[in-house]
């Protein structure tokens, strides 16, 4: 494999895979360096429950699914709970809207069409292809991943809509000390890239950032050298909330294109040289 990262540090913030996106970086010659900035993501079983009993007992007219692993984590429920008929049944006379194409993929197996859909990926998209619709008065049910989207839903209720939202997954926060690891590794440009895997893994870091009042030095530090990379279109949009323009992010939104992405970007652009990519 061609050595393109040869002497690229490269911070991998995601808890997941992250043995697997080590050894490809130091496969391309590069440094792996762990430091998660999200901790553990569990199932909220009691959150999913509740939220398939709310959804069959009071019909949304909107049905808004963000991810394809939330969306199977309800249907899996609702088949434990006997009730995955009447769930389908509810959403096949809802109105669905989907983000993301593996929610789209998600919905196709269960025989189901978003009549909105956002895109590129993100919640702006989202956001602009609701437009043409009136939500004034309108039941919407949100299901989300692991955090909350408050963009999304104060857009939602600003155009009259009443807002449900479940939560299938929940995210607890990474260790203080490994933010503060990561966090100055960044400001004292200790590192050449780091890769981000999910939204949480930067809204945690600049949560954290920002709560040591050090959230402007990172920004300049990755506008000046330390390299943002997004494994795709949705954790790109997040970066892009926060003030983090992600200078790499591959087509295939996988972990492994994510470094073999990274790896083109360093080839370009050897430790030293940063130009737009």
């Amino acid at each position: 494999m061609a050595q393109h990262l040869a002497g690229v540090r490269v911070a991998l913030t995601g808890p997941r895979k992250s043995k697997e996106m080590s050894l490809l970086v130091e496969k391309m010659g590069g440094i792996p360096l762990v430091r998660p900035a999200q901790g553990t993501v569990f199932l909220d079983d009691r959150n999913i429950r509740d939220g398939v009993v709310s959804w069959i007992s009071n019909p949304p007219d909107w049905a808004v699914f963000t991810t394809g692993m939330g969306l199977d984590a309800l249907f899996d429920m609702a088949e434990d709970m006997d009730m995955a008929g009447q769930f389908r049944s509810v959403l096949s006379e809802s109105i669905i809207a989907a983000r993301g194409y593996k929610t789209v993929n998600a919905l196709k197996k269960l025989k189901l069409t978003p009549l909105v859909r956002d895109d590129d990926g993100s919640t702006d998209g989202l956001i602009r292809e609701f437009g043409s619709h009136d939500l004034a008065g309108k039941k919407v049910m949100l299901q989300l991943h692991g955090e909350t989207a408050p963009k999304l839903v104060h857009w939602l209720e600003e155009q009259g809509a009443v807002v449900r939202q479940v939560l299938p997954y929940r995210h607890v926060p990474p260790k203080e000390a490994e933010l503060e690891q990561l966090l100055n590794e960044i400001i004292q440009h200790q590192l050449d890239a780091v890769a981000f895997t999910s939204g949480p893994q930067i809204r945690f870091l600049t949560e954290y950032a920002a709560s040591q009042g050090k959230l402007e030095q990172m920004l300049t530090a990755f506008k000046e050298g330390v390299v943002p990379a997004s494994v795709g279109k949705v954790t790109a949009n997040a970066m892009r909330e926060e003030g983090i323009e992600a200078l790499v992010v591959p087509e295939d939104e996988k972990m492994g294109a994510l470094i073999v992405e990274l790896g083109r970007y360093f080839a370009a652009n050897p430790v030293g040289v940063r130009e737009e990519y």
